[in-house]
């Protein structure tokens, strides 16, 4: 079943759109299109193929969690822009 030009035009008013007669000449002609291709998917025998999320199986990467040495105070805060008493001095925000 196609879509009409009269469905197109309900649709763009839906939406808000305002559409030119050869937009909506246009449009009519790329969404039939568009469900005839969806159609065609249809008629494909996907029932060996398990369903899936993504086409590559992904999993987040993380690095094992391990304790270890942290680095010197003085280390820490030697490119602060201001430090005082080994810590960081920010501006007072309140």
């Amino acid at each position: 079943m196609a879509l009409t030009r009269e469905e197109v035009e309900h649709v763009a008013k839906l939406a808000r759109l305002e559409l030119s007669e050869g937009e909506v000449e246009k449009y009519t002609v790329q969404l039939n299109a568009i469900l005839e291709y969806a159609r065609k998917l249809d008629d494909l025998d996907t029932s060996n193929v398990p369903p899936t999320a993504h086409a590559f199986p992904l999993e987040n990467i993380m690095r094992e969690d391990k304790v270890t040495a942290s680095m010197e105070q003085e280390r820490v805060v030697a490119n602060a822009p201001d430090e005082e008493e080994g810590f960081f001095k920010v501006p007072r925000i309140v």
